[in-house]
């Protein structure tokens, strides 16, 4: 069977003065981008400029919504009420379609930044704000998950999810993320990271820290631009992907081709 796959990065990290990553060189290489909507990273000018580049590139545009936590970059827990996770939720993907809609585009999907990404997974509150929040808005819009609470939640509204694989995060036996606050939560082994995208798109399978294969279904392969290597590394992701005769195209034809 041919397999297929998008590949999604976060871009508009930057703030003001401060850019974070190369997102024009990472637009070469993928067919989705997670876009900040000013609550962990981003703002007007910088979510203008992105949607316009994502527009001329070709790529889909969705939003990567976070806990307002500026300072912290979205990765600190917050204490927030399910319903502030919700009407915060709604504000970022509003912002992020009225720049979309100034540039002839639409939002895509959603994808929950850091923390707030982290805890939707296993938090069923958290996990239906998320999805209602979507739900309220366009039913249209796919969300974006690791499988666990948010994607189960988004299925049990009617709503698309299209299940990410980061092959450059430790997972543990339990298909969570190893936190980045514990050693050895990012690989950095150019080899290593492309084997594993490879067999997570081929075989539905990463190696834990446990030394177990745990089921991963890849819809979406998450590359990153902020670390050091970053983009030479998505660049053979791609390439690597490509030689194993996996087709990457839009995230919408990966969900087409599972769901037909």
């Amino acid at each position: 069977m041919t397999h297929t796959v998008d590949l999604v990065a976060d871009l508009g990290e930057g703030f003001g003065a401060y850019t974070m990553g190369d997102d024009e060189a990472l637009l070469d290489v993928l067919t989705s981008a997670n876009i900040a909507c000013g609550f962990h990273a981003g703002d007007p000018r910088i979510m203008d400029a992105t949607v316009r580049h994502c527009v001329r590139g070709g790529v889909a545009v969705g939003a990567h919504p976070s806990f307002p936590d500026l300072v912290g970059f979205g990765r600190r827990a917050m204490d927030l009420s399910p319903d502030e996770v919700r009407t915060d939720v709604l504000y970022q993907i509003g912002a992020l379609q009225a720049f979309a809609a100034a540039h002839g585009t639409r939002v895509q999907h959603v994808a929950p930044h850091g923390r707030l990404g982290n805890l939707v997974a296993v938090r069923p509150d958290y996990a239906a704000a998320v999805a209602d929040a979507v739900a309220s808005l366009d039913r249209s819009l796919i969300v974006l998950a690791q499988d666990g609470e948010l994607a189960d939640a988004a299925r049990a509204r009617g709503l698309r999810v299209g299940i990410v694989g980061i092959a450059d995060r430790a997972y543990r036996d339990d298909g969570t993320l190893v936190p980045r606050s514990e050693p050895g939560a990012v690989l950095h082994d150019e080899q290593e990271i492309a084997e594993r995208t490879v067999r997570m798109v081929t075989e539905g399978v990463i190696r834990s820290v446990g030394g177990r294969d745990i089921p991963v279904r890849c819809d979406t392969v998450l590359l990153h631009g902020d670390t050091p290597g970053a983009i030479a590394l998505a660049r053979r992701i791609r390439e690597e992907l490509l030689a194993a005769d996996i087709k990457i195209t839009a995230l919408t034809d990966v969900l087409d081709g599972r769901d037909g």
